[in-house]
């Protein structure tokens, strides 16, 4: 598949670097070049269907990491740095790659194939998968998605609520990225800390999904979606 890219870098030697990847290689189609993320910031948003952004950390005025976070979830992201003390924050802001200048293409076309194949893995998202793997405790965990009741989000990790189990799941994953890796079509998110598979949902109480004792809250930023939910299966 083609994707739309964009470049964010203040240094017109990296930019110019970046471009000439991008122009070479046939499934990426270059639709913006900004030298900070304040512009990225301003413009982007007029723009629909960028896929993919190639991000330097240290910008002035607001710096790369500060500004994944403010990123449409859909916008992949690269960072592109001389530095390497941000790649731990880079992985939880859910950077796809983390590529040190100089850059050589090699790397690059490594960093931009796993977009391709995180868009590919989207699009083809069905309801017959039937588990994913997260990391957690230093391990890889298979985890039944018929089981999971709903995740649950806290500082610097989730809590994967399972049916039947006293025992959570908690890998060290952003609610952003959960909501990635789940299929939407299973699961609905209805609070800024709150994840729940559709089907287990049996209560509802006074704007409140009711898990036996445990009471979700279905806050204002998420009672569109929800109420688009309810009304489609309502009789």
């Amino acid at each position: 598949m083609n994707l739309n890219c964009v470049i964010v870098d203040d240094e017109p030697l990296a930019q110019e670097l970046l471009k000439g990847y991008v122009e070479k290689t046939p499934f990426l189609n270059l639709v913006g070049v900004y030298s900070s993320a304040v512009q990225a910031m301003s413009e982007i948003s007029e723009k629909d269907g960028v896929h993919l952004m190639l991000l330097d950390i240290q910008m002035p005025g607001l710096n790369g990491l500060e500004f994944s976070k403010l990123l449409n979830a859909d916008i992949r992201i690269v960072f592109t740095t001389a530095f390497e003390q941000y790649a731990l924050e880079s992985f939880k802001v859910n950077a796809l790659d983390y590529l040190l200048k100089p850059i050589s293409y090699a790397d690059f076309m490594q960093a931009v194939n796993k977009a391709v194949q995180w868009f590919e893995m989207k699009r083809g998202k069905q309801s017959s998968a039937r588990y994913i793997y997260v990391k957690s405790d230093y391990k890889l965990v298979q985890v039944d998605l018929d089981r999971i009741l709903y995740i649950e989000g806290l500082k610097d990790y989730v809590k994967i609520h399972i049916e039947g189990e006293q025992k959570t799941i908690m890998p060290l994953y952003s609610m952003k990225k959960m909501e990635e890796i789940l299929p939407p079509d299973r699961f609905i998110r209805v609070h800024r800390s709150f994840i729940v598979q559709k089907s287990k949902i049996k209560v509802v109480e006074r704007n409140r999904i009711v898990f036996n004792k445990t009471y979700i809250p279905i806050s204002e930023s998420y009672k569109q979606e929800w109420l688009n939910f309810i009304n489609e299966h309502s009789v």
